[in-house]
This record gives structure tokens, sequence and C-alpha cells, in this order.
């Protein structure tokens, strides 16, 4: 809590830097937000020879388990790939999915509705009771904004 108050005050202090990420990498074992400290250090005193040291040690690992990441998200990608259109689970996968990015995404415009009740003017076109007529619109022009992109 000591280092998250003294970054807080100075967040683009190097030393307080430089040490969090210290702190981080040995006591939580969380070398990625070590190396994200260590680099912020640099960015704000380019010279600090603990970041530098502490940078260059954390840097190819932090490389070897972006790269890790990345060859596990490409096998998933491609098992995903691997899957017949017409297969029904991944239609109904890709459904939900649709569902949710609606949802999500007129929520972060500050609408009420609930995923279900975005469900259910999607499929029935039928208002929800206590909900505006702005959110409705939204939604349905999302949909077919959605269906036009996805069209051409």
């Amino acid at each position: 809590k000591l280092f998250q108050h003294a970054f807080a005050l100075s967040p683009k202090h190097a030393d307080i830097l430089n040490h969090y990420g210290e702190f981080l990498e040995d006591t939580k074992k969380d070398v990625v937000k070590a190396d994200q400290l260590y680099t912020l250090a640099l960015t704000n005193y380019p010279e600090h020879r603990g970041a530098l040291m502490n940078r260059q040690r954390t840097a190819s690992i932090v490389e070897n388990l972006d790269r890790e990441m990345l060859r596990k998200i490409d096998e998933k990608r491609d098992a995903l790939s691997s899957i017949p259109e017409q297969n029904s689970a991944l239609r109904r996968a890709k459904k939900e999915a649709y569902f949710q990015h609606i949802y999500h995404t007129v929520a972060i415009e500050g609408n009420t509705m609930t995923l279900q009740q975005t469900r259910s003017i999607l499929e029935t076109r039928i208002a929800v009771s206590g909900k505006s007529i702005d959110e409705h619109n939204e939604i349905l022009g999302l949909d077919a904004a959605m269906k036009y992109i996805n069209s051409t």
C-alpha cells in the first residue's frame, strides 16, 4: 500500500516507479507490471540506472511471455476457424456474441437495457415497457448498422 500511495502522489517519479516495479517483481512475481513501471520510469527519466538495468532484465522475459500468449491465441483462432459454419453450436455462439456486442456497445453510451431486454428487442422487435424510445432506437439502429456492415 505504501508504494501505491507513493505512486498516487507522484506517478512520474522515476525512483518510486523503479522501486514499485522491484517490489511487484519480487513479492507478487508480476514481471509484466514491473516492466511497465520500469518503462514509465525511463520515459520520465531516461538515464535512471536502476530502471535501465531492470528494464534490460525484464524486457526479454516479457517478450517471451507475450510470444507465448500470442501462440496460444493463434492456436485458439485456428481451432475456431476449423469448425464448419453450419455447426449449430458455432451459430449459437455467434448469435450470443452478437447480442452481447450490441448490449455492451449501447451500455457504454448509457443505455439502461439489460442483456435479456436487448435480446428480446432484437428477436421480437417488441418494445420493453418502461424504457425510452431512444433506448429502443439505439439498439435497433446499431442492429441495422451491424447488419449493413456484415453484408458488405
